[in-house]
């Protein structure tokens, strides 16, 4: 119809004539209450905005002489980042003339992806930035979904 037309019945209905596909041809046009539509539209963002997780990115620091103790106690910070469901970035720090011994880090970084293959895995191997040899994990996908025989059971015996 044309646009005087639509713009007469809008307003006899008290909505606004809103523009949905300027690029057609001929152009679409919808009979709404526009005010209401932004409203929809922000709380919708809202809502999504609500549901999305922040993933951090925590650093746990390792020295070519770390102890086994100490090790064993960083690598459980690790364990427990990647259970929350946090990345984590393990850097191997070089100080003076320890960077002469890169083999030592990259083996301390090799040990620490073997432990923690199960948990988590390797979105960045280790490399060399500056001072410091680093590796990133992040944590293995939840399998979220049970099988439709597992949820007939739940529903059977509860």
């Amino acid at each position: 119809m044309p646009p005087q037309q639509a713009l007469k019945i809008a307003e006899e209905r008290g909505l606004d004539l809103v523009e949905v596909a300027p690029t057609a041809n001929p152009p679409v046009c919808r009979i709404m209450d526009y005010g209401k539509y932004l409203y929809q539209l922000s709380k919708k963002l809202h809502e999504a905005k609500k549901h999305q997780k922040n993933i951090t990115v925590k650093e746990v620091k390792f020295r070519p002489n770390t102890d086994e103790h100490d090790y064993e106690f960083k690598k459980n910070h690790i364990i427990r980042f990647l259970k929350q469901g946090d990345k984590v970035k393990a850097a191997v720090f070089f100080r003076g003339r320890e960077i002469v011994h890169q083999n030592i880090g990259r083996a301390l970084l090799d040990r620490l992806v073997e432990e923690l293959s199960e948990i988590g895995t390797v979105e960045a191997r280790p490399k060399m930035e500056g001072p410091n040899l680093i590796a990133i994990f992040t944590p293995k996908p939840v399998t979220g979904g049970s099988t439709k025989a597992q949820k007939a059971h739940e529903t059977k015996n509860p």
